[in-house]
């Protein structure tokens, strides 16, 4: 029997996976996760991850963010960001971190850009006539044809100097520039300071502390592969909208439509996803009290059905309460009362300073809150608001009445009997705040 060689050809193995890398994720807490990775991962994909291992919902706030301790600084990492990309910028001993946050502020200014551009800080060459509604004005920053700027007074870092001054910054996106005369525009006064494909804009976050900035809103322009304090563009602004108005632009010189494909993309997930998400779009009031169930399509009818049902199912624990043991009405009161620690949005013992850091981290934006223990008097609550980019602190003080209990941010006028009813209520209507209660601030543990 004869037997032929015969050459066989394998075909190309071709690896199933990239290689992983082990990364450590930081909490506001300071707990930290290490997880490993593939080395492609985005900061979309890391916040996905810890989403889902933390049980976390998903309403598109949480963010990755950078932190440079030795330089005081921090930034949002873009979604669509490789997380390897960015941490290859570190220096080996540099102690940089990842944390992983809500930040409501994100992409806020696609929703109300004119929130975020103050009329006097921009100028954009159009047909416009100076008059723009929301989508126009967030089209000129998207569309490479038209070249809008941002301009006004900054406080600067000089090089090698401790002090500061204020000089006249004009923002395109060929770079950033300040004028040597006043605040003259012509090419011959203007000088170049930055330029945005290799840099990113990071907010300070000591910049008093450390760098002796003139205000609490210092923000500054870092190259990316440079890791050292006299390699800091540092400047400074009078207020809290100047900066925003500010690090947003420079985010959109830099990345442009990237920035809104990352915006729409969870939005387009979800018209696509067969799984109906819930969010406060998605539901609708129903009514179960006849003999066939129907939709509530009516706002004020949905809104006194809701606030009978929740006034029922409160009757209901008080009474399945009251029959397991029968309390006495002060201990009835202080589980009425201890309803709130078990919330998200409630942080016992937050000084006023750590409040306002806390509302600051998530975003300035309209309705972020949270409730918190009173410094001064332990009887008290404080709700802590963030309105117009400020953040506003009101007292909720205890009522009583005929040997109960009630909690009122209008000194008595509008009475709940717990904080959980009292957040309801103005998460639905305005009352005596600047503003509807939106996003509150949580915090969690990895």
């Amino acid at each position: 029997m004869n037997f032929h060689a015969r050459r066989v050809t394998l075909p190309a193995i071709t690896p199933l996976c990239l290689p992983k890398r082990v990364i450590k994720v930081y909490s506001e807490d300071n707990t930290s996760r290490a997880v490993e990775v593939p080395s492609d991962i985005t900061a979309r994909d890391i916040c996905q991850l810890f989403i889902l291992k933390n049980h976390c919902i998903d309403d598109h706030s949480w963010t990755l963010f950078e932190q440079i301790p030795h330089l005081s600084i921090e930034r949002t990492i873009e979604d669509h960001e490789s997380v390897m990309e960015v941490q290859s910028g570190w220096g080996m001993d540099s102690h940089c971190c990842l944390y992983f946050r809500k930040n409501y502020a994100k992409y806020e200014f696609f929703k109300k850009p004119l929130d975020f551009f103050p009329e006097h800080m921009v100028s954009i060459s159009s047909e416009t006539n100076g008059i723009m509604n929301h989508s126009q004005l967030i089209q000129t920053f998207l569309s490479s044809s038209s070249c809008p700027e941002i301009h006004g007074f900054l406080h600067a870092k000089e090089h090698g100097r401790k002090s500061w001054k204020k000089f006249y910054f004009v923002l395109r996106r060929s770079g950033l520039y300040f004028s040597n005369k006043g605040t003259s525009k012509e090419p011959r006064h203007l000088q170049f300071i930055a330029e945005f494909s290799d840099s990113d804009v990071y907010t300070l976050l000591s910049g008093k502390k450390v760098y002796g900035a003139p205000t609490d809103y210092g923000f500054c322009v870092k190259a990316s592969k440079l890791n050292s304090a006299r390699d800091l563009k540092l400047l400074c602004a009078d207020d809290e909208q100047t900066r925003t108005c500010w690090v947003t632009a420079m985010r959109l010189f830099k990345y442009g439509m990237q920035l809104y494909q990352n915006f729409i993309q969870p939005h387009q997930k979800q018209k696509s996803s067969p799984m109906r998400s819930i969010s406060e779009n998605s539901l609708v009031a129903m009514d179960f009290s006849g003999h066939k169930s129907r939709v509530i399509e009516n706002p004020s009818e949905a809104l006194s059905v809701a606030v009978e049902e929740g006034l029922s199912w409160r009757r209901k624990s008080c009474h399945r309460l009251s029959s397991h043991g029968s309390p006495s009405t002060s201990q009835s009161s202080m589980s009425s009362i201890a309803i709130h620690v078990a919330q998200p949005w409630f942080h016992s013992k937050l000084s006023r300073d750590e409040a306002q850091k806390l509302i600051t981290q998530q975003g300035l934006i309209d309705g972020v809150f949270l409730v918190r223990d009173s410094q001064s008097n332990p009887r008290t609550f404080v709700l802590s608001l963030c309105h117009t980019q400020k953040i506003k602190h009101f007292q909720i003080l205890p009522v009583e009445e005929n040997g109960e209990l009630f909690y009122s941010l209008d000194d008595g006028h509008t009475r709940f009997t717990d904080l959980l009813q009292l957040v309801e209520f103005y998460q639905l209507n305005r009352g005596v705040l600047p503003c509807k209660l939106k996003h509150h601030c949580a915090r969690i543990t990895l």
